[in-house]
């Protein structure tokens, strides 16, 4: 009995990522929501009219910033996710 292999059968088959593919496409189409909704919230300066702002407010803004400075650390591989 002779075994033979023909170049097709040596090379690798690529994966299957259409799974991964579409997950991934859901999980960035929601992050794209999230960053407009941001946007928006931004553009009306989060609610608050200019003459009813407070510290309160201040502290709010800076607990934002702080996670996302938290997320661009990490997509970017700065601070504390650097490598």
């Amino acid at each position: 009995m002779t075994n033979t292999t023909t170049m097709e059968d040596a090379m690798p088959k690529p994966r299957d990522n259409t799974q991964a593919l579409d997950a991934f496409l859901a999980r960035k189409a929601e992050i794209d929501t999230m960053l407009a909704r941001l946007t928006t919230l931004s553009a009306d300066h989060f609610n608050v009219a200019p003459d009813d702002i407070h510290w309160g407010h201040v502290g709010t803004l800076a607990t934002y910033a702080e996670l996302l400075k938290r997320i661009t650390d990490a997509a970017f591989h700065e601070g504390e996710h650097a490598d």
